[in-house]
């Protein structure tokens, strides 16, 4: 009789311990779901808040042949959440005239910046229009595209004939639109770079 006591008691030890480890196992499998979930949440979200270049690069010059501007059209790439475009404030010095870089109070979210081999400038002044069927806000919606023009008098280089150079276009949220190019031989006026 005790032995069969003795047996009960330590199979009744095992199965609650066998209880609490599957109640652990359990409660990690959820949790691991749960953030799994969250996860892939994130990614679809960055993902439709991507932008596409739907146009050829316009780059603009100046009677120095060098490269003063680029306008290119964007559009929502998977007809995804919209992408707030508010153009930066740029007023230098409070006369105007802007120096080509966005102002440190400015309110707006996307930034472009500019790399080459020889300068950096983080966030630079851009203007948008709106082209097509797009609404009178500043955000990119499904279906809209959006004209883009960069002031690119704020880089710190001539941009010549040769030279290389990567813009990023960065939204809040998605990933980044990066742009490179290398100039022709020739700087036209108006120029289309391929």
């Amino acid at each position: 009789g005790i032995t069969g006591l003795e047996t009960s008691i330590i199979l009744i030890a095992f199965i609650v311990v066998a209880s609490v480890f599957a109640y652990t196992v359990l409660t990690a499998g959820i949790f691991t779901s749960q953030k799994n979930q969250e996860a892939l949440q994130t990614g679809i979200r960055q993902a439709r808040s991507t932008m596409k270049l739907t146009s050829a690069i316009i780059a603009y010059g100046n009677s120095s042949n060098a490269v003063t501007s680029l306008q290119f059209t964007i559009g929502n790439a998977l007809d995804g959440y919209p992408i707030d475009l508010t153009p930066p404030y740029d007023d230098a010095e409070g006369n105007g005239t802007g120096n080509g870089l966005a102002d440190s109070d400015s309110q707006h979210v996307t930034t472009i910046s500019y790399h080459s081999d020889s300068a950096v400038a983080l966030d630079l002044d851009y203007s948008i229009a709106h082209g097509g069927m797009s609404d009178s806000d500043d955000l990119l919606e499904a279906g809209e595209k959006f004209d883009v023009t960069v002031d690119l008098t704020g880089v710190g280089e001539p941009i010549l004939r040769y030279s290389s150079f990567k813009l990023e276009i960065k939204p809040p949220i998605g990933s980044t639109l990066t742009i490179e190019k290398t100039m022709p031989a020739q700087i036209d006026p108006i120029q289309i770079l391929w």
